[in-house]
């Protein structure tokens, strides 16, 4: 039988345009990931993960996960492995060590996510173009298509299909930079209204500035042992109970099965339901840390993570149900529109924080009421493509 996994801690490095390196990111979470778990230092790890989307062209740096593993003296005697997937690199990593320890190949893996992406406003045109290639280079890179003008389409069908409108999509920004400005980590530490987001500078309508999120330097870390070790450390984990991955055969733009819903979401988010038991996500999730790249994003995933039906997502968010006392608190750390996106840190990030609300360790102001006892993350990645859902909870399934 495969094994329980649980997080048992995780540490932040401060996230925004930082003067610090690759190094420096990796070192400040790794050091603060250590400092959160009392009994387990880098002696005990015998795994290491890390995300990483683009080292080689933000720090000109690759074999990233040996060098972490220097950086933070940490002797990875059975496993080690950098994992790239685009904005989804960092819950792969967090995958992989759920897997490996589920198969009973490791007891203590450290999960670390981290991206230097800010080379100075001299070079916004090279971080910019590594950004396309995220995309299909030849074919739609070279077209001028990039995350903004992606996101923007995909606005535009919904409000178009849907009857989505341009203030629910403010309200999500509005949402998630409120819940930042409670988080010392966070990029955008800012209150904003409506009117804010509307009157932004406009980037790709109908999306405006402060419907987008940042570029972003920043790291984060997770512990992640066995039940049996995690039992011996605390009384206060988050349990891995489902994972789900969807790819469908498409990559490019003009391969995607919709402009206004991602099925890969559906199928991914039905993977990891049926693995934890959950047969209604609204009434049994009480904490989601979802993929707001863009304020439409997560309007979509409202309806493709099985919330509510498709189309309906505007009224989700403009009836108040992702608030905090909601339906479904979402995003409560920021999201990516107020904390930024450091690509292969978000997932790890994402996972922090539903630890830490189980365990009721984040700032008065951005915690979920009635102690939280089941969490989501979820990631997309490229063109919307590859969809990546874990669940957690208090207690294992």
């Amino acid at each position: 039988m495969p094994r329980n996994a649980a997080i048992v801690g995780g540490g932040h490095a401060d996230w925004g345009k930082r003067e610090a390196t690759w190094k420096d990111l990796a070192q400040e979470a790794g050091k603060a990931t250590f400092d959160d778990v009392d009994g387990l230092g880098p002696d005990d790890v015998e795994g290491l993960f890390v995300g990483a989307v683009q080292p080689e062209r933000f720090a000109f740096q690759s074999h990233v996960a040996p060098l972490a593993a220097e950086l933070l003296g940490v002797n990875a005697s059975k496993m080690i492995a950098r994992t790239e997937l685009a904005c989804a690199s960092g819950q792969a990593a967090l995958r992989y060590a759920w897997l490996a320890i589920a198969a009973g190949q490791l007891d203590v893996a450290l999960v670390l996510g981290v991206e230097k992406m800010n080379l100075g406003d001299e070079y916004m045109g090279e971080m910019q173009a590594s950004m396309t290639n995220v995309l299909d280079r030849e074919f739609d890179g070279v077209n001028g298509l990039n995350a903004p003008s992606f996101f923007s389409m995909y606005a535009q069908r919904h409000m178009h299909e849907y009857d989505t409108t341009r203030e629910q999509l403010a309200k999500v920004s509005v949402k998630n930079k409120r819940h930042a400005a409670n988080n010392p980590y966070a990029q955008f530490q800012q209150d904003i209204d409506v009117d804010d987001v509307l009157d932004s500078y406009p980037v790709a309508p109908p999306l405006c500035l402060l419907d987008c999120s940042g570029i972003t330097d920043g790291a984060a870390g997770l512990l992640l042992v066995s039940e049996e070790k995690a039992r011996e450390l605390t009384d206060t984990a988050a349990y891995v109970t489902g994972s789900g991955q969807s790819c469908m055969a498409s990559n490019s733009i003009n391969n995607l099965p919709s402009m206004s819903a991602w099925p890969q979401a559906t199928q991914a988010a039905e993977t990891a339901y049926e693995q934890a038991g959950i047969d209604d996500p609204v009434e049994e999730l009480d904490v989601a840390e979802v993929h707001d790249c863009f304020s439409v994003s997560e309007i979509i995933e409202y309806e493709d993570l099985g919330w509510v039906q498709k189309g309906e997502g505007g009224q989700f968010i403009e009836d108040g149900r992702s608030e905090l006392d909601g339906d479904i608190a979402v995003n409560p750390r920021g999201g990516l529109l107020g904390c930024g996106h450091p690509l292969g840190a978000t997932g790890v990030s994402q996972a922090l924080e539903v630890y830490k609300q189980f365990t009721g360790e984040v700032e008065s102001a951005r915690q979920v009421p009635d102690s939280p006892e089941t969490g989501l993350i979820h990631n997309l990645s490229g063109s919307g493509s590859v969809h990546s859902v874990m669940t957690l909870a208090r207690d294992p399934q």
